[in-house]
């Protein structure tokens, strides 16, 4: 029971004050007179009266009435009622009166203008408005109407009244004064009683408005109410409160504020304050303050307020289900026929709805917060901690700026305080969050479910304020109408205090006596509701994944525990991919806990690197706040992962993740604390009361901690005192040790592993820098307050002991904290404090120790290093360093712009060995983890290496790189592994260095293969006579050389000489020079087999200036031995003068004087000049030229030798090849020595002994041409001249027959020589052909007619015909017998001499300087070093820039020329630069391109042998092959050649019996230096160390294959790979290729990689491969079949995974042959034969137009050209290529001779067309229903699974398809039935039917088992598509 009323007080206007300003109020009388000890007397009520201030008034108002709330020390609320009237005052002179006189004047009263207020109040706990308006209305009506009750005993009744609070109870009271008051008290005092205050402040401000004030009001802002009423200002207050129900306010709240009080406004604290509008202008300058004014219906928020609104879709559904409440009619606002029942309830009705939908929200956004209270305490008093962050991470509203301020605020921790209670009184609230929210949740959408539940919960809060409806009518007197006007009025009488205290204490007394009014409360268990359905990660696609992800996370995690750590590092990327995903880091926690055993779970290095790094992963998303409680789950973890470092040294996997935000926030570690003591505490009264002593971690299936809770609760009053006392003891005791653990457990976290750095980031050197990505926070908070402390100290002690204070001051903290909420003695707290200390220093120690250990840690387990195979005779020098490979600038390994899996950056070793740099590893990417990478190229191909710094990301420890790049179009760019010692790097350099420039050419592997490399590694021997000069070096050398040579032909001339002498002499020349490593001769018994050449009629004397101690001065030797001529004649070039007929050698007297050439052996000596000039290598100029060279017949050698010294080099003009047509010949020399305008035949090295000597020499030379000319056939004019005669248009247009497409000749040569071509009758296809350097010249016609008439051979002697050279007039004109084509530079200046037969050709060519120059660029485009950040545009702009596409125009520009010039019967000298670069490219593509005998394996060989190696290219100098060459550099000239001759083979392939294969395996061997083909200058050189003749004895030792060429022969007897399918040549075919860059291609062999196996040109290396592949397959023979192959492009090689139709039979026949144990026939054999009938064959078919041929049939294309058929040699499958070029016009006529029997081109294409056969998936025969009312038929089925059809035939051999069932179209197949006229006696089972979008097949199998096959066979396919 409590009073109504506790206090009655009049309060008056203070009139003595009067005068001073602002009036004030004072007390008259209050009763009682004495405070009541549990409530007393407010202070302030006279300024709560009058809130606007105590004013006098001239008029009468009419008395008032509200409630003004004030507020007491204790935050309890008291309720004031004040009755104010207002009563005249007497006027000042009657103050002055005498006193005697007061009696009088209080029974005469006189009229008075002034009035003052005066105020009746009642003080009250209780908020009954009504009853006390009635009241003290009722005081003034008996006061103003004078009735007879006394007021003393109205007054005495009403404060001596007492009602129940709660429980709905009904009282009636009477006052005394026959009146009857009513007083309902709610059900439930915890639910607000709000009357219409809510549907009122909604009626007054709107929805929205409102929303926003209570927005506010929860995230405690300020809050100021305006109104002119005070009632209303009350209400309003009162009703913000109500709808912030169950949560409630705590900060300063005053309905009315007095004016005098208006400063509490600038308070900083949050308020609710209700304030009188007239002060409306003294609140505009509060900034942070949001004002409602109610009368306006405004709300102005100020600037610099932000409300944080309610979260989405909360606030929608709130707004929308407020709008449904207020403004019902909304929703059929636009219906035509509205219902017309619908209107709003009545105003109480509303208010209750309105607070129904406040209710339900609080119930949704509160739901399941008791499952995140902690209860830490149960005795005395239950301790209960809310956990925020779980409850914010569960709703996934952790970002969420409303719910987290509620929840930080006042308000939410009273609520948790008073609501946390497990064992209390419930209210709706409770009922509602506990059991209504799944309701509510399912009723989301369904406006009118939504209504309803709002309805009902509205009746229950009704019927709370309202419990007894029907009330009994309440009577109270009112005052009669219009009384407070009556002039009279007698004021207020002063009541008699004695009669109301007597009243009073009759009243207590009575109450003291009378037995305690016992209220039972029903307290009970307060129910949990369900737990938070996890919301998931706001994307809704990640639920889709996420099953699958926690299987890879859980896949993941028990391959590492089995050890499969292949397994585990594939899976690795995925897992951590998946770790963004909550779901994945919780399935990753639950999964480690089943691998912890007693809390220990010790793991080997690699598993704890692995745990370490998903543990990084999992905690780097986590806050700070740790919402999920990810970070809560690990910590138990931490502890329990641990690796043995050494004996007693363990290292917990803690160390290894420190470096995340969320270990350094105290708030996590409360939650942590908290969540651990309340499962303890759980567990302890789970062991007291139950039996079962099982420890649950997780409230679930057994008693949540709350309900052991409020059980202990409800038992405790029952308890004896020594069992409390127990049970106090026990719990605290458990919350002491707890936090003893959780101090060590901080320390564990907080220290650094290393404690002696304060650095900010810590890299723990095991977390990969995925996982440290984002978590760039201290590693502990040691660090980050590293910047406070003076880290400058030095003294290691004193830093460590700065983080271990730091960590200290921080456990202190937390401890003081706890420990103080959860109730710890002051002892134990002090124990604590001083353990602390201890705690953090003993940890340190133990780090240290593992600090230490760790550091000796063996780096992570690394993949084993994989040793390369090796050639045979191949060794290693260094064993292998491990590496990582790492992607440059081509994309497709590192999975680019293809895709893919990236095979880059790969992790393996690199070997030095003596021939190769070799590469072979594993890509770090665990996706292609099994995948071998392999790079390597030949050590003598290296071009470039630079040191480079790998950019870290590839992992953290890489130091320092190597980028090596080699002339094989390969690039390895490394990083040295951390366990590389940077000296071995440096020793691997050296080594590579070393082999790389050997001293001499001896020292290259081709020499070395066999021997043990050792020797190359020691350090060198020093000289042993220093004394000798280099020079003198030098000279003796050349001396020994030639020496040498004439001691070997004594040796084999002279039988006389004994063997003693020669072995004697080879001593004391070896003693002399061979220690100066120079050079080391060969030994005797080599040189027993070199036969050197002698001819009998011509003497050679040796030099004179040679050193005469090593000769005799007989040193002029006549051998007559005929056998030294025998190895010349085996040479290339000599076997190919003889099939050319240009002479044969004779070795008599009696030459055959009728044959115009004939075989010099002038050169037999390798030593043409006399003279040694200074500066040029060592032996005589034209060591360079081959032993034999083709002279004209009428030339003697003597005169020879004088002509040579004109040439560069003496090479001297000589026959290389001569056409068999027109005889005409091709010669090449050296370029003139004559240099400017000094002559064209002066030779400035002939020593000038007078005119007649350099005369001579001119004319010697003059006569040689003239020889050379004379040497042709149709040179037979009578004036000794070749006029051009013979070369009419009629010889032009037969010339032209042959010609494939060529521009005229005319223009072709002013294209080469660099203007353009403008004749009017000339075809230049293509657009222009500049030269190289002056491609952009202007054309004018000046110019074009010098050239032309150049061309002519004369000086515009004859006419032109107008003006310009046109094609005819040039023709016309005298045509020179021989073209000399020599360099512009050269030729400067150099007159036409009309009287000459010879016509010079200046030319622009590009020199050795400027290949080198583009071959470099070229390599950077082809093999970045770098990737481009646009690599398309970036790869062409590049070679753009690089010219090497316009080089290998220019030359096959020349080369085309001179063929043109050679099939009109001119000869050609071409005496370019040297003489053996630029010369021997056009020779030789020349001979190629006019020759068909050099398109054939042996001609190839031969070509290259005779012009390259025999004429002297300086592949060794070029190559760059020995120390000497360094400082020169690479030059590609032979790799251009070949180039050119790609591009040829690209625009001919039929013409060439050897593939692209062969051009490439050339191109990588001629610098690989595995053969000794290709080293060395010369033959002579090559004869001087004994390689030219050596082959024939020893070709059966071990080391054969020393020349490329065997190499080639052996390995194309076993396999087709160097022959061309597509050879089909025509007889004397002359090409002429497009050399426009237009169509020149860029040469694969420079793009392309194989990382499977490395180059493929070494074929012992790359063999049996392919065996292992199909194992690999057979293995996996469960899984279905599928013919499919995936082919990278950069990794496989394609020729062998897939090879083309013909290898591929051919390897099959093979197989098939050995399984027969037939003896294999060669595969050439094989193809012979198949070829031989395909030709009768195609004879016999000839009178067809089909022919089945496929590419043999020789004489089927004509146009060669333009319809290029392609079979790459790569070819994929057995798909030919057909490119048909568009230019088929009038120049490409068929050429002479093959005009009949062609085919059309139509034909021709057919011819490749596929035939249905070859896609024959399946076949077979089947009945078949016909259409509708058609019979069944038998029919041929074949199944393609190529074009996915069904087709069907008359019969197997019918060629014709007769229909064709799209299998896309198929729906279904299922077992049919047979129908009427269906074959008979088969099987039910046999028939099925094909269903499709058109129609449903019927079919019927011979048997069932052939149906089910049928069946199976198109099901395959329909899944396979």
């Amino acid at each position: 029971m409590a009073r109504l009323a506790d206090y009655f007080v009049l309060v008056g206007y203070e009139l003595d004050k009067r005068g001073s300003g602002d009036g004030q109020g004072q007390i008259l009388q209050r009763f009682p007179e004495k405070d009541w000890e549990d409530n007393p007397f407010p202070q302030g009520i006279e300024l709560f009266c009058q809130p606007s201030g105590w004013q006098l008034f001239t008029e009468r108002n009419p008395p008032t009435f509200f409630v003004a709330v004030l507020t007491d020390i204790n935050s309890e609320r008291h309720y004031c009622a004040c009755f104010t009237f207002w009563e005249a005052v007497e006027s000042a002179q009657s103050h002055s009166r005498n006193g005697d006189e007061e009696e009088e004047a209080s029974s005469l009263i006189q009229p008075a203008q002034l009035f003052a207020p005066k105020s009746l109040v009642l003080v009250s706990r209780l908020d009954h408005t009504e009853v006390f308006r009635n009241s003290l209305g009722l005081i003034y009506t008996i006061y103003v109407d004078g009735l007879s009750a006394s007021l003393e005993n109205v007054i005495g009744n009403l404060l001596t009244c007492t009602i129940p609070i709660t429980g709905g109870a009904q009282r009636t009271i009477s006052l005394g004064a026959g009146d009857r008051q009513v007083i309902q008290t709610p059900i439930n005092d915890s639910l607000p009683v709000s009357c219409c205050s809510v549907a009122l402040l909604f009626r007054q401000l709107g929805i929205t408005n409102v929303l926003c004030l209570f927005c506010a009001a929860l995230t405690e802002h300020k809050i100021l109410f305006l109104s002119s009423s005070y009632q209303r200002l009350t209400d309003a207050c009162r009703a913000l409160l109500a709808l912030m129900f169950p949560l409630k306010y705590s900060f300063t709240y005053v309905p009315i504020l007095p004016a005098q009080l208006l400063e509490v406004l600038s308070t900083p604290t949050p308020f609710i304050i209700g304030v009188s509008s007239i002060f409306q202008s003294e609140t505009q300058e509060l900034l942070d303050v949001i004002i409602a004014d109610l009368d306006g219906g405004t709300v102005t928020i100020p600037e610099c307020i932000h409300i944080s609104l309610l979260p989405e879709p909360l606030l929608h559904q709130t707004r929308e289900a407020l709008s449904m409440v207020l403004d019902p009619e909304l929703e059929v606002a636009d219906i035509a026929f509205p219902p017309s029942t619908i209107s709003a309830s009545s105003l109480k009705m509303q208010d209750k709805e309105i607070r129904a939908v406040f209710l339900r929200l609080f119930a949704q956004l509160l739901q399941g917060y008791r499952w995140c209270l902690h209860i830490i305490r149960i005795h005395p008093e239950p301790v209960i901690r809310f956990h925020k962050a779980a409850f914010l991470g569960q709703r996934g509203l952790v970002e969420d700026d409303f719910l987290t301020k509620v929840l930080e605020g006042m308000a939410f921790a009273g609520f948790v305080t008073e609501r946390g209670a497990p064992y209390r009184a419930i209210d709706l609230f409770d009922e509602l969050v506990a059991y209504e929210v799944k309701r509510m949740r399912a009723e989301e959408g369904s406006k009118q479910k939504t209504l309803r539940h709002i309805k009902e919960l509205a009746e229950q809060l009704y019927k709370n304020e309202n419990p007894y409806p029907a009330v009994t009518m309440h009577k109270v007197q009112k005052p009669t109408e219009g009384c407070h006007l009556r002039l009279h009025l007698r004021p207020f009488p002063r009541l008699d205090e004695g009669t109301v205290q007597w009243i009073i204490d009759q009243a207590t007394a009575k109450l003291q006596t009378a037995p305690p009014a016992v209220k039972a409360e029903k307290k009970c268990m307060v129910p949990s509701g369900p737990p938070i359905a996890a919301i998931m990660e706001r994307n809704g696609s990640a639920l889709a994944n996420s099953a699958r992800r926690l299987e890879v996370v859980r896949n993941c995690i028990s391959y590492v525990f089995e050890n499969k750590m292949l397994e585990a590092k594939k899976l690795l990327p995925a897992v951590l991919r998946a770790m963004k995903g909550r779901a994945a880091r919780h399935c990753l926690t639950q999964e480690l806990n089943l691998h912890v055993q007693q809390n220990r779970a010790v793991l080997d290095h690699q598993q704890f690197d692995f745990i370490v790094r998903m543990m990084n992963c999992c905690l780097q998303d986590c806050t700070a706040m740790d919402e999920h409680g990810i970070a809560a789950a690990l910590l138990p973890l931490l502890t329990a992962f641990c690796r043995k470092l050494s004996p007693g040294i363990t290292q917990f996997a803690y160390s290894c993740v420190q470096e995340h935000v969320v270990w350094t926030n105290i708030q996590f570690w409360e939650a942590m604390f908290y969540c651990d003591v309340q499962n303890h505490i759980r567990a302890l009264y789970l062991e007291s009361t139950e039996e079962n002593h099982v420890e649950e971690e997780r409230p679930g299936e057994e008693k949540s901690a709350l309900e052991i809770a409020s059980e202990q609760r409800r038992l405790w009053p029952t308890m004896s005192r020594e069992k409390q006392q127990e049970l106090i003891q026990k719990e605290e005791s458990t919350v002491f040790s707890q936090a003893i653990h959780y101090a060590n457990r901080m320390s564990y976290l907080l220290l650094p592993l290393d404690t002696s750095k304060n650095r900010l980031l810590r890299s723990s050197g095991l977390g990969d820098v995925e996982s440290v990505s984002n978590s760039f926070v201290t590693n502990s908070i040691a660090g980050s307050v590293a910047d406070s402390y003076d880290t400058e100290s030095g003294f290691e002690d004193a830093e460590s002991s700065d983080v271990a204070n730091y960590v200290v001051r921080f456990i202190n903290r937390f401890v003081d904290k706890v420990c103080t909420e959860s109730g710890v003695t002051n002892e134990h707290l002090k124990g604590l404090h001083t353990m602390i200390p201890d705690i953090v220093q003993m940890h340190i120690e133990t780090l240290d120790a593992v600090h230490r250990e760790s550091k000796r840690l063996p780096p992570i387990q690394k993949p084993k290093l994989l040793r390369p195979s090796l050639l045979v005779g191949e060794e290693c020098v260094m064993e292998g360093l491990r590496v990582y490979l790492i992607p440059d600038g081509r994309e497709e390994a590192a999975g680019g712009n293809i895709g893919g899996p990236p095979l880059l950056p790969a992790e393996g070793a690199i070997f030095l060995t003596s021939y190769r740099i070799v590469f072979k590893g594993t890509p770090t990417d665990p996706l292609v983890g099994e995948q071998v990478v392999i790079r390597s190229f030949p050590i003598a191909s290296l071009t470039k290496e630079k040191k480079i710094n790998v950019p870290a990301q590839v992992d953290q420890f890489i130091q320092e790189g190597l980028q090596l790049r080699s002339c094989t179009f390969q690039l390895l760019r490394i990083a040295f592994d951390e366990e590389v010692a940077s000296e071995s790097a440096e020793v691997f350099r050296k080594h590579l260095h070393k082999l790389r420039y050997p001293q001499h050419v001896r020292g290259t592997f081709a020499f070395t293969v066999g021997q043990s490399p050792k020797q190359a590694m020691q350090p060198k021997a020093k000289e042993k006579n220093p004394s000798l000069s280099s020079q003198q070096v030098t000279d003796m050398f050349q001396g020994l050389a030639v020496g040498v040579i004439s001691l070997g032909h004594l040796g084999h001339s002279s039988t006389t000489l004994s063997k003693n002498l020669v072995k004697n002499a080879k001593k004391t020349i070896g003693r002399q020079y061979v220690t100066r490593k120079k050079y080391t001769p060969p030994t005797w018994e080599q040189r027993g087999s070199q036969h050197f050449q002698e001819d009998n009629e011509d003497e050679i004397s040796v030099s004179e200036e040679m050193d005469r101690s090593t000769l005799t001065p007989s040193a002029t030797i006549k051998p007559s031995d005929k056998m030294t001529m025998s190895h010349l004649v085996e040479r290339a070039c000599c076997r190919d003068y003889q099939r050319m007929g240009l002479g044969t050698l004779s070795n008599s007297l009696t030459r055959s004087k009728n044959e115009p050439f004939r075989i010099s052996t002038v050169n037999r000596m390798y030593a043409i000049c006399r003279r040694w000039v200074p500066g040029v290598g060592q032996g005589g100029i034209c060591r360079s030229y081959p032993g034999l060279l083709i002279v004209p017949q009428s030339i003697q050698d003597n005169t020879i030798q004088r002509i040579s010294r004109c040439y560069r080099q003496n090479r001297f003009p000589v026959v290389c090849w001569r056409n068999s047509r027109t005889k005409a010949v091709l010669l090449r020399s050296g370029g003139l020595h004559s240099k400017g305008v000094a002559g064209l035949f002066k030779s400035q090295n002939a020593p000038s002994a007078g005119p007649s000597q350099t005369d001579s020499t001119s004319l010697e030379q003059e006569k040689y041409l003239q020889a050379v000319i004379n040497s042709m056939p149709h040179y037979a004019d009578a004036s000794g001249r070749n006029t051009l005669s013979g070369f009419t248009s009629a010889h032009m247009s037969s010339a032209d027959s042959s010609d494939k497409r060529q521009p005229k000749l005319g223009s072709l040569m002013k294209q080469v020589m660099g203007g353009k071509d403008e004749g009017p009758g000339t075809i230049s296809r293509g657009g222009k052909w500049g030269s190289i350097r002056a491609s952009g010249r202007m054309s004018n016609y000046v110019m074009n007619m010098e050239i032309g008439s150049r061309l002519a051979g004369k000086e515009l002697l004859s006419t032109q015909h107008n003006g310009a050279p046109s094609e005819s007039s040039f023709l016309r004109q005298h045509r020179a017998s021989l073209y000399i084509i020599g360099d512009k530079s050269q030729l400067k200046g150099v007159k036409p001499d009309p009287l000459q037969h010879w016509e010079v050709v200046p030319i622009e060519v590009f020199d050795v300087r400027q290949v080198k120059a583009s071959f470099k660029k070229l390599m950077k485009a082809c093999v970045p070093g770098c990737p481009f950040s646009d690599p398309n545009l970036a790869y062409l702009r590049s070679l753009e820039e690089s010219e090497w596409l316009s080089q290998i125009h220019k030359i096959l520009q020349i080369s085309v020329l001179v063929v043109e010039l050679l099939d009109t019967g001119s000869s050609v000298l071409v005496s370019l630069e040297d003489g053996w670069d630029l010369t021997t490219q056009v020779v030789c593509l020349v001979q190629l391109l006019s020759d068909p005998y050099y398109r054939t394996m042996e001609g190839f060989r031969l070509l290259v042998e005779k012009e390259w190696l025999s004429f002297g290219h300086r592949f060794s100098h070029r190559g760059a092959q020995t120390l000497a060459g360094q400082s020169s550099g690479f030059a590609p000239v032979f790799l251009q050649f070949l180039d050119c001759v790609h591009q040829i083979h690209l625009q001919f392939p039929m013409e060439f019996e050897f593939t692209q294969y062969y051009l490439k395996f050339l191109s990588y061997h001629h610098v690989s230096n595995r053969f000794r083909t290709f080293l060395l200058d010369s033959d002579y050189e090559r004869i001087e160390l004994g390689l030219l003749y050596e082959e024939k004895g020893e070709r059966k030792g071990q080391q054969a294959y020393k020349s490329v060429w065997d190499y080639i022969e052996r390995l194309n007897k076993k396999t087709p790979v160097f022959f061309n399918y597509m050879y089909a040549p025509e007889d004397g075919e002359v090409l002429r290729p497009y050399s426009n860059i237009s169509n020149l291609k860029v040469w694969d062999y420079y793009t392309q990689e194989t990382l499977s196996e490395g180059p493929s040109y070494d074929w012992e290396l790359v063999q049996g491969q392919p065996e292992h592949v199909e194992e690999a397959d057979r293995q996996d023979s469960s899984a279905p079949q599928t013919k499919r192959k995936i082919i990278w492009p950069c990794y496989d090689n394609r020729s062998r995974v897939e090879p083309d139709a013909i290898s591929k039979l051919l390897e099959e026949l093979h197989n098939l042959e050995m399984e027969l144990h037939q003896v294999p026939e060669r595969w050439k054999d094989v193809w012979d034969k198949i070829k031989a009938s395909q030709r009768t064959e195609a004879r016999q078919e000839a009178s067809r137009t089909a022919s089945s041929s496929l590419l043999m049939s020789s004489g089927l294309l004509p146009h060669r050209r333009s319809l290029g058929v392609y079979l790459q040699e790569s070819g994929g499958g057995s798909t030919l290529n057909l490119s048909l070029d568009s230019d088929t016009s009038s120049s490409t006529t068929p050429s002479s001779g093959k005009q009949g029997g062609r085919k059309s081109t139509s034909n021709l294409y057919n011819q490749f067309q596929m035939s249905e056969s070859e896609n024959r998936s399946y076949e077979g025969s089947l009945y078949k229903k016909g259409a509708f009312m058609k019979p069944w038929k038998p029919r041929w089925f074949v199944l393609d699974k190529t074009k996915h059809q069904l087709r069907y035939y008359d019969n197997r051999m019918d060629t014709e398809c007769k229909g064709v069932i799209d299998l896309a179209e198929v729906e279904s197949i299922t077992p049919g039935t047979p129908t009427m006229g269906a074959p008979k006696a088969v099987e039910e089972k046999a028939f099925f039917d094909l269903k499709t979008t058109k129609r449903v097949y019927n079919f019927c199998a011979q048997d069932v088992p052939l149906a089910q096959q049928w069946i199976d066979r198109i099901q395959s396919c329909l899944s396979d598509a």
